[in-house]
């Protein structure tokens, strides 16, 4: 293996550091500002949107590292009226399991809110009949059927739910009909198209082998046994036949390693070659990397490309993966949340050696005091860079954390700038999963966090003055021949000197999923002058002189198209 080596630049508070970098495959990133005298500013209005969740582990005190794991959420539009509604899931008292409680009430299970246009919510669980079933984990979402509604798979402990939306504000469980069953510890979830046929499959990441009756072995005072202490268990790949029925394909298609503890799944197209990969974050042992053959199997490239261990070749606590561009460049860099120090890995393009940058980043420097789980990796404040979020939250005791968001300084480094972007930062919880989205559509990066044991938390991004704040653009696709959700889709937006690459996917949390639309904070320009999207089928449609600041609903073509006729703004 070659690599070639060379002297980045990166401007730093005091002088200028150089450090040892990859050469990197991409065009130089747009020059960034400086950081701006005002930044946008996150509040919890959990309680004006009349959001009444309470997440549940079934004990009166955590016991084992089933409860500790958590839960996640998912934005998602159930009700295609154009407003993100919001699905929770949530542990609760299992009869032989978590023994050290009494049976709680209905408010136990998992939550279904729909926005109602005026930035409130109403609990509509029972009513569409998703309140789930067993102790709830990880949540994705997706049109599997191709029917213009949005499905939803809920991974519990030992069970799955499958629940297929009726299109009439009910949804239907249909796990044992479409032969998605996982009688094992499933966490994170990832709907995608892996081999392009339009059809959305289903990969399920599972941990380990959990005992609930399990003497301990090795414990810390007052806590329970860990993860090494436990078997792994084989991830699940099942592959969509297009009659609402799946057909596991786990070991055929290579990622069934039964040493595997998968904490978090996330999905992208790492090498730009036109096919999804997969990435794993395995809890205290090498992380998976599996690459797309395009012939319906995958490999584990991870230890080939340094992505498999951290920085040092330590099998690190990773708790969930996101793909993102960080640095502008077109390839999409990978940060892993971590119970320690999280890890950046630059992406250098057609080289194949990827480089652990968390320490050169700055990301170090404000992860060591945390137990990170929940992560987000979009531009909160629309300059047109990514930024990270990520949240915070004791591991064996409940011991509340707070928050933290790194803003991307445009130069391949982050600062924390937590303490100027509201009062919630100075708050602590027990985080786990998180969700981010625009749910207001007002091109502002909002999210939910899920809190151990606690109270969920919704937060709202409000924006700087009207003359201070950046444009945006969100788009809305719609797959014709390509899935209809558009999940593997590749976006590019160029705006003045801006030049930035985009991902439609599915999952992008930990145990949760985000905004399904591809968001782009856009600076100061008022338009995007060329919008090209490359559709998993193949089509490469061009849209010229996008407006800003609006959500564009744009509709796969029939074939290769270079107009804005085919789109539509809401």
């Amino acid at each position: 293996m070659v690599k070639r080596w060379k002297q980045i630049p990166m401007a730093l508070a005091g002088g200028t550091l150089l450090i040892a970098g990859l050469e990197l495959g991409g065009q130089s990133p747009a020059a960034r500002p400086q950081t701006p005298a005002v930044l946008p500013a996150y509040a919890d209005v959990t309680d004006q949107a009349g959001i009444n969740f309470h997440h549940s582990y079934g004990e009166k005190k955590l016991s084992s590292i089933m409860e500790a794991t958590g839960s996640g959420c998912a934005w998602l539009d159930y009700n295609n009226d154009g407003l993100l509604d919001l699905y929770v899931a949530s542990g609760r008292y299992l009869e032989g399991v978590t023994k050290f409680s009494t049976p709680q009430g209905e408010d136990a299970t998992n939550h279904l809110y729909r926005h109602n246009a005026d930035g409130t919510f109403t609990d509509v669980t029972h009513e569409a009949g998703v309140p789930g079933k067993g102790f709830g984990m990880g949540v994705t979402v997706g049109d599997y059927d191709n029917d213009g509604y949005e499905d939803i798979y809920v991974s519990n402990w030992k069970s799955s739910i499958l629940y297929h939306n009726n299109g009439n504000g009910t949804f239907t469980d249909a796990t044992a009909k479409a032969g998605v069953e996982n009688p094992h510890f499933g966490v994170g979830a990832a709907w995608f198209d892996y081999d392009r046929d339009g059809k959305l499959d289903l990969y399920v990441g599972n941990y380990l082998q959990f005992d609930p009756d399990m003497k301990m072995r090795y414990f810390t005072a007052d806590a329970f046994p860990g993860p090494l202490d436990y078997e792994g268990t084989p991830d699940r790949l099942f592959h969509n036949n297009g009659d609402g029925t799946f057909t596991d394909v786990s070991a055929p298609a290579g990622i069934a390693n039964p040493a595997g503890r998968a904490m978090g799944v996330t999905i992208g197209d790492f090498d730009n070659d036109g096919w999804d990969d997969v990435y794993v974050a395995n809890d205290t042992m090498e992380s998976y990397m599996y690459h797309n053959n395009h012939d319906g199997t995958f490999k584990n490239v991870a230890p080939d490309v340094n992505t498999a261990f951290g920085a040092n070749g330590e099998a690190t606590s990773a708790m969930n993966p996101i793909f993102g561009d960080y640095d502008n460049d077109s390839w999409p860099d990978l940060f892993v949340s971590d119970m320690r120090y999280h890890r950046l890995f630059h992406n250098p393009g057609k080289e194949p050696f990827w480089l652990d940058t968390t320490v050169e980043t700055g990301v170090a420097a404000v992860s060591g005091q945390y137990v990170a789980w929940g992560d987000g990796f979009f531009d909160f404040d629309d300059d047109g860079w990514k930024d990270i979020f990520v949240v915070n939250g004791g591991l064996h005791w409940l011991v509340p954390m707070e928050d933290s968001v790194l803003r991307n300084n445009g130069d391949s480094t982050f600062t924390d700038v937590s303490s100027r972007l509201g009062s919630y930062f100075k708050f602590k919880k027990v985080g786990r999963g998180a969700c981010f989205a625009d749910y207001d559509n007002d091109g502002y990066m909002d999210g939910f966090i899920v809190a151990l044991g606690g109270k969920g938390i919704l937060l709202h991004n409000n924006p700087p003055p009207a003359g201070e704040r950046n444009h945006w653009l969100t788009i809305k696709l719609v797959g014709t021949k390509s899935n209809r959700d558009g999940f593997g889709a590749r976006l590019e937006a160029v705006a003045g000197d801006l030049d930035q690459y985009v991902e439609a996917v599915s999952e992008n949390g930990y145990l949760s999923q985000g905004d399904p639309r591809p968001h782009f904070g856009l600076g100061p320009h008022t338009q995007v002058d060329k919008l090209t999207i490359r559709w998993p089928s193949g089509i490469v449609q061009t849209l010229g002189n996008v407006k800003a600041d609006q959500i564009l609903t744009v509709k796969e073509p029939a074939e290769g198209a270079s107009d804005s006729g085919r789109a539509k703004g809401n």
